[in-house]
């Protein structure tokens, strides 16, 4: 049987998601097929249960569903437990088992793109409070960052994800977000600030050492405002888009039976 895994999500047609395992597919000769499947939220259940029965051997995640799944699925990794959502499921007898990879594309991304980099020589500054950030935050803690600021417009929300991580996590005002820059490490932005058709985000590099990482998970532009003032001060910059190649390579190993490569040729055909 020809395995079938995809993407699932409402809206899906912004997915680049089958173009990465298209491409994917193409490259090492494999006999299958990824597809973007929109579902809505009242037939979630539903569409889940009958998958392994059409053939899927697993399938992406994107919003508005990677909360919703948790509850569907049979079993749950430790990594989307702790994130509170899954992105990768796989279909085994019947079962779904659901993980959370977004943790382990944003730590090889930034491996990838900025070898050099230690998370434990300095403290993590994350821009944001939303899901992506759990993500990130589970990330760099488990990378080893000695202590992770995080701020958000909203501090309620950031409060809540410092209860959920723990003492390494310290919560500072949105207008305080620069008076910790002398001693970061790495500079996150999870927010959607800076992404085409959104607002500027207002980030302040001054103090910032010049070994410092940045980084954006925002792909469109792929060199954000962010990445370009801090390019051109000469910090070490790495752009999204590798997150969203590195976070699929673990999924495609478990339905294809191969581990793919994340390249330039690759980065090149997703963008298309």
């Amino acid at each position: 049987m020809i395995p079938l895994a995809g993407v699932i999500g409402c809206p899906i047609s912004h997915s680049r998601s089958p173009r990465l395992h298209g491409t994917w597919l193409r490259q090492y000769g494999i006999a299958g097929h990824y597809v973007p499947l929109h579902v809505e939220a009242a037939d979630l259940a539903d569409v889940l249960r009958a998958m392994p029965r059409m053939g899927f051997v697993g399938a992406n995640v994107t919003i508005p569903h990677k909360e919703a799944v948790l509850a569907l699925a049979d079993q749950v990794s430790d990594a989307a437990a702790r994130i509170g959502a899954a992105n990768t499921l796989t279909f085994e007898g019947g079962r779904i088992y659901a993980d959370n990879t977004d943790s382990y594309g944003f730590i090889a991304n930034l491996h990838q793109g900025a070898p050099d980099w230690d998370a434990t020589q300095g403290a993590a500054l994350v821009l944001g409070a939303g899901g992506a950030a759990r993500a990130v935050i589970d990330a760099l803690l488990t990378a080893g960052v000695p202590r992770l600021y995080l701020v958000n417009r909203s501090r309620a929300r950031a409060d809540t994800l410092a209860q959920v991580f723990g003492a390494r996590v310290t919560v500072l005002d949105w207008d305080d977000r620069a008076s910790v820059l002398g001693g970061v490490g790495v500079l996150v932005n999870t927010t959607s600030l800076g992404m085409a058709g959104q607002g500027a985000l207002d980030m302040p590099l001054d103090g910032l050492p010049a070994t410092a990482l940045v980084t954006d998970i925002v792909y469109t532009p792929l060199m954000t405002d962010l990445l370009l003032r801090a390019q051109a001060r000469g910090n070490p910059v790495v752009d999204g888009l590798g997150m969203l190649l590195h976070q699929a390579v673990p999924g495609f190993e478990r339905w294809f039976g191969v581990r793919p490569e994340v390249t330039d040729d690759l980065r090149a055909a997703v963008l298309g």
